[in-house]
């Protein structure tokens, strides 16, 4: 890699992408094409603003035009740019199920154009487990079928679809990640994680989705970092690689293990209606490439208590956030209703089942 373009530079993932790149490959000259949507922020990359080897291009991936500029000679292509949050694209909204397909899948077709056309040597689709679907027991393997059970999800799928056609009709040199839950500083608070932190604080209500029994494996952003850039240097294209942290938990005793840390009571909780189509659980194996030499470098309670304290130390950076219109229309559509009829957290459900998820 001589000169990358990622997208999507601005947000959560891809920040701190820019970030692992900066740090670890300086000589690696970085392009950022970001529309600075709601979740991406310019203050993410303010580090690099006076870097010789960083260049900002404010667009979009669905432009042909933006595309083009900041595609302009490089090499490898990073597409990180996505609506990503799931409960957005069940709202019924045009406006908001109709952006997952524009960003997710339309916007992977204009960018596999251009960089078929620039002839670039790597393009990696940043992708998610969520393609996969309910997994019932076991784990995931990049062969398993791709099952989505939301807009969300299937809009990612489209994603890596077209990718993989451009891969074997038009030769371009494809590889797909698909990565487990990422936390860390940063991450706008409409996520679990850092909207559970930023409510506790505030002695504001947790809406757990029904039981909270739904399983995830979570993953340090800087862990998912480190296993995309293996995968690009390493991997081989045409071939996909699953990117987990190894952290199966369950969201309830992720909330639990939040109020614990921030010294709150489990009264904050409120049970409210599960989501259409909640998949119950997802399961990464990373075998695949663990074999190129990737392991997780992080401790998820370590982890988790620096998020939690990160949150704690950085409160102008989301007080600003939640304040806007952006996110109290988002929240407001989303949990008013559910809240309303919200059972107060059952103290006694987690003595009976708190064992099954540890």
């Amino acid at each position: 890699m001589k000169k990358v373009l990622v997208t999507g530079g601005a947000g959560f993932i891809g920040s701190n992408f820019v970030k692992l790149l900066r740090e670890e490959r300086p000589d690696v000259d970085v392009v950022v094409l970001d529309k600075l949507t709601y979740a991406g922020r310019m203050e993410n990359l303010a580090a690099y603003q006076n870097d010789a080897q960083f260049r900002f291009v404010k667009g979009d991936i669905c432009d042909v035009s933006d595309v083009r500029e900041a595609m302009s000679g490089c090499d490898t292509i990073f597409n990180f740019a996505a609506e990503t949050h799931v409960d957005r694209s069940l709202m019924g909204d045009e406006s908001l199920a109709g952006a997952f397909i524009q960003a997710d899948v339309y916007g992977v077709y204009i960018l596999l154009e251009e960089a078929k056309r620039q002839n670039v040597s790597l393009f990696l689709q940043v992708s998610t487990d969520e393609v996969y679907g309910d997994v019932e027991s076991g784990h995931s393997v990049e062969t398993d079928p791709l099952e989505p059970r939301s807009p969300y999800s299937a809009a990612k799928a489209g994603g890596e679809l077209i990718a993989r056609a451009y891969g074997i009709s038009h030769g371009v040199p494809v590889i797909i990640t698909r990565g487990s839950n990422n936390f860390g500083p940063n991450q706008y608070p409409e996520k679990l994680i850092p909207l559970f932190i930023t409510n506790a604080i505030d002695d504001l209500q947790l809406p757990l989705y029904g039981d909270g029994m739904q399983r995830r494996d979570w993953i340090y952003v800087e862990d998912h970092c480190r296993g995309i850039l293996l995968a690009a240097e390493k991997g081989t294209a045409g071939e996909t690689y699953n990117v987990g942290g190894g952290n199966e938990m369950a969201n309830r005793d992720i909330t639990y293990a939040i109020l614990g840390l921030l010294g709150k009571d489990e009264s904050l909780i409120r049970h409210v209606q599960d989501r259409p189509g909640h998949d119950r659980r997802y399961a990464l194996s990373t075998q695949k490439l663990r074999a190129l030499g990737y392991a997780p470098q992080r401790s998820f309670e370590d982890d988790l208590a620096s998020t939690v304290a990160w949150y704690q130390s950085n409160e102008s950076w989301w007080r600003e956030l939640k304040s806007e219109g952006e996110f109290k229309k988002y929240y407001g559509r989303n949990y008013d209703d559910k809240m309303k009829s919200a059972a107060p957290n059952a103290l006694e459900s987690n003595a009976t089942d708190s064992g099954d998820a540890s």
